[in-house]
């Protein structure tokens, strides 16, 4: 099987990082905050995931269709540019979505907390919580960014003229592989977590970094959780860090709001009941 560090034989599985504070008997889903956390998962919620889920692959689907049967050779090279593009994209969308949600905010905010940053609050203090939703509940949030722009280019598709369609199609390859890898964010990230039970071709494509493997993302779960946000390849994780780029802008933000980086994510990690 391979490794984490190549496509060769597969070193043993290592534990979750200990950050300061991080024991047995604090972190995971006896934590007083996480079974908090878990508890305000709503039905409401579960519909909004389910409708999302069915729209989002829904729209896929056509789109895929109408997407293989105007390919022509001649947009070989730009359409591998596109895919490329959007991957990166997605990455990077990734890691600034997870900033923002692991930083700033607050689950006591009206609709987005329960609905959107519980989720980020849960996870560092129970990290393996994500191995146990099934597909709708880690994948539903996703889901619902994409459809918007799948929609479009749905409708695109049976309104413009082949010419049209010709000369928007790199466009179109781009925005479908960013919309691909904005939906499998959160899957890949649970995969990421999961050490048993994984697909032998996931595990070779996080060995060989075309996905967020598992021992690249362990480096995020050092508390304070500070470092490498983006969690669909991990790609842009280095470049970001060496250029400072999380910590600059929590620096200005900081300087222009007066709020603390993360000051609500330890809120939930000091809990004990």
């Amino acid at each position: 099987m391979a490794n984490e560090s190549g496509c060769g034989p597969e070193s043993p599985a290592e534990p979750e990082p200990q950050g300061p504070g991080r024991g047995p008997a604090r972190w995971g889903p006896q934590h007083a905050g996480a079974r908090e956390l878990a508890e305000l998962y709503s039905p409401g919620k579960r519909l909004q995931e389910w409708i999302s889920v069915v729209l989002c692959f829904s729209l896929m689907a056509f789109n895929f269709f109408h997407l293989l049967a105007n390919f022509h050779f001649g947009h070989f090279w730009s359409v591998v540019v596109g895919i490329v593009a959007g991957i990166l994209t997605a990455d990077f969308a990734s890691g600034l979505v997870h900033w923002g949600a692991d930083t700033w905010g607050s689950v006591d905010l009206p609709i987005v907390g329960k609905a959107f940053i519980r989720p980020f609050r849960e996870h560092h203090i129970d990290p393996t919580a994500i191995t146990r939703h099934d597909f709708i509940e880690t994948n539903g949030d996703n889901c619902m960014l994409t459809i918007v722009p799948l929609a479009n280019m749905a409708y695109n598709f049976m309104t413009l003229s082949p010419a049209e369609v010709y000369r928007l199609f790199p466009w179109y390859c781009f925005l479908f592989a960013l919309a691909i890898f904005v939906t499998l964010t959160n899957q890949i990230h649970k995969w990421s977590h999961t050490y048993w039970g994984l697909p032998g071709w996931v595990v070779f494509l996080q060995n060989c970094h075309i996905i967020l493997p598992r021992k690249h993302h362990r480096i995020h779960h050092v508390s304070p959780h500070e470092t490498y946000f983006c969690i669909t390849t991990g790609w842009l994780n280095y470049p970001l860090e060496r250029l400072g780029f999380w910590k600059n802008l929590e620096d200005l933000i900081q300087s222009v709001t007066g709020e603390k980086p993360r000051a609500d994510d330890l809120r939930w990690a000091q809990k004990t009941k």
